[in-house]
């Protein structure tokens, strides 16, 4: 007796690249998305960082307290946070930055601090000696060479942003995570949507950390000496 083998029902595919062609306006819109929130929250978070770090070096009392409060920031969970600024701002781009910016606060006010501690006291010595005022010192001379530990810091605060925005879409602002959001929400979960938003997030994440990296080799020649000896 002839069995006729039954079809196997393989499904559609875990990856349509028909799908991607036909997206590929609305991919490239929420790329653009995520790097101008993740550069708006970046440079927001820069300068108020830069504010806190120089309170914190003209009065060193306050430097555990700042410390203190921005940790006690970076902990809270980020939707919450977003849920918390809803109602107040709704859903809009303030909701979405306060959050993203709050984030990275800890990590750039204690690496500016630090970088700025590690500048040798003979530089500053010689700096006095040359005329320059606590300003010019520390906006000429310190800040300068306490670049490289700014950037590295910068680099995990870009990387630890660059995933937050994804949360972002939550909010209806776009970025990748709208792709991963729209791919899990849909009636037939879509795979290609969830591939699309997780991959394209982390290939910015390691093309905007190679960036910063090749900044602070052309910015700060002089680390590479240092490491080197």
């Amino acid at each position: 007796m002839h069995v006729t083998p039954l079809a196997a029902d393989s499904g559609p595919p875990l990856f349509q690249w028909k799908w991607v062609d036909r997206n590929a306006d609305d991919i490239v819109q929420r790329l653009v998305e995520h790097i101008s929130l993740t550069g708006a929250a970046l440079g927001i978070g820069l300068v108020v960082s830069v504010g806190l770090a120089v309170v914190s070096l003209r009065y060193r009392w306050s430097y555990p307290v700042i410390l203190g409060t921005t940790g006690a920031l970076y902990v809270i969970p980020s939707l919450g946070a977003f849920a918390v600024l809803v109602p107040f701002f709704g859903l809009t781009f303030v909701s979405a930055m306060i959050p993203l910016a709050t984030y990275t606060l800890l990590i750039l006010v204690r690496n500016i601090v630090t970088g700025v501690d590690q500048v040798p006291n003979e530089v500053r010595e010689a700096a006095v000696g040359m005329g320059y005022t606590r300003g010019r010192l520390l906006w000429q001379i310190e800040l300068p060479l306490a670049l490289p530990v700014v950037i590295a810091g910068l680099r995990v605060a870009a990387v630890t942003t660059i995933g937050l925005v994804t949360v972002t879409s939550m909010l209806g602002l776009g970025g990748l995570g709208y792709f991963i959001r729209a791919g899990i929400q849909t009636a037939t979960p879509n795979p290609t949507m969830i591939i699309v938003g997780v991959v394209l997030s982390v290939a910015l994440a390691v093309a905007v950390d190679l960036v910063l990296w090749l900044s602070e080799r052309v910015l700060a020649p002089w680390s590479r000496k240092v490491r080197a000896r």
